[in-house]
C-alpha cells in the first residue's frame, strides 16, 4: 500500500549488458494471488495469479482455472510452456535498465484487475504482437 507513499532502491546495471534487462515493475494482480478461486490452492507464494501487459500466454493458472488449452511444453524446460490463453492486467515499469539505456513504462487497462484474452486480442506469441494488449491496454512510452 503506497498511496502517499514513496520508496527508493539501488541498482548496480554494470554488468547488465545490452540484451539483458534489470526491472523493477508493479502489477495489478490478485494480492493473495488468485485464492479466491475455489480452485487455486497454491497462492502468490507459488506463482499463480500473475499478470502483467504483456498478456503472457505461459501462465499455468488464470483465474483460478488450468491454462491446458492448446498448452505446448517448452523444448527446453519442463517446467514451462504456452497455452491458449493470456493473462492480462494493467503494469508500471517503475525502471527498466542495462548498463546502456533505461525507461519508464506506463501500460493502463480499460478493465480493472485480471483479464483472461485469447488469441490476437491479447497479442500472440507466435508473432510480434505479444508487447501490446490490444483490444483494452494501451503501450505508453
Amino acid at each position: 500500500m503506497l498511496l502517499n507513499q514513496e520508496f527508493t532502491f539501488t541498482v548496480d546495471v554494470s554488468n547488465l549488458q545490452c540484451g539483458l534487462n534489470g526491472a523493477l515493475y508493479l502489477v495489478e494482480m490478485d494480492a493473495d494471488g488468485g485464492m479466491s478461486y475455489p480452485t487455486n490452492e497454491c497462492g502468490a507464494e507459488f506463482g499463480t495469479g500473475y499478470c502483467d501487459a504483456q498478456c503472457p500466454h505461459d501462465m499455468k493458472w488464470i483465474n483460478g482455472e488450468a491454462n491446458s488449452e492448446d498448452w505446448h511444453p517448452s523444448s527446453n524446460d519442463e517446467n514451462s510452456g504456452v497455452g491458449h490463453y493470456g493473462a492480462c492486467c494493467a503494469e508500471m515499469d517503475l525502471w527498466e535498465a542495462n548498463n546502456h539505456a533505461q525507461a519508464y513504462t506506463t501500460h493502463p487497462c480499460k478493465v480493472d484487475g485480471q483479464y483472461r484474452c485469447e488469441g490476437t486480442e491479447c497479442g500472440d506469441n507466435a508473432s510480434d504482437e505479444r508487447f501490446v494488449f490490444i483490444k483494452y491496454c494501451y503501450r505508453i512510452n
